[in-house]
C-alpha cells in the first residue's frame, strides 16, 4: 500500500487549500480513511476521518464547519478541502488509511497559512 498526499503550499489566511491522497495497492482492506497534522513542536492530531463504506465522518472540533473530506472510491482518491484557513491550521498534513490489522501512512504535505 502506497499514499502519497499533495496539494499543500502556502495560502493566506482566510483562504482555501484541497489536498489529495492517492492511494496505490491493497485499497479494498481499507476501513476507514483518515487526515492528521503535525504542526511544528506538537504532536500530531486527528484532523478528519471517513469511513470507506457507508461514509462517514468525523471531524475535530477545531475543524468543524470549514474542513471538508471526501472519497472518490473509482480513484482511490481520499481529498481534504479546507475553507477559511487560520494561522493555526499550519501544519504537515498527514493520510492515514487504516484496515483490521494495520495501519498506513503517508509521508505528508506541508500547508502553511500566512496572516
Amino acid at each position: 500500500v502506497q499514499l502519497v498526499e499533495s496539494g499543500g503550499g502556502s495560502v493566506q489566511a482566510g483562504g482555501s487549500v484541497r489536498l489529495s491522497c492517492a492511494a496505490s495497492g491493497s485499497t479494498f482492506s481499507f476501513n476507514s480513511m483518515g487526515w492528521y497534522r503535525q504542526a511544528p513542536g506538537k504532536q500530531r492530531d486527528l484532523v478528519a476521518t471517513i469511513t470507506t463504506g457507508g461514509g462517514s465522518t468525523y471531524y475535530a472540533d477545531s475543524v468543524k464547519g470549514r474542513f471538508t473530506i471526501s472519497r472518490d472510491n473509482t480513484e482511490n482518491t481520499m481529498f481534504l478541502q479546507m475553507d477559511s484557513l487560520q494561522r493555526e491550521d499550519t501544519a504537515v498534513y498527514y493520510c492515514k488509511a487504516q484496515t483490521w490489522s494495520r495501519t498506513y501512512w503517508g509521508k505528508g504535505t506541508l500547508v502553511t497559512v500566512s496572516p
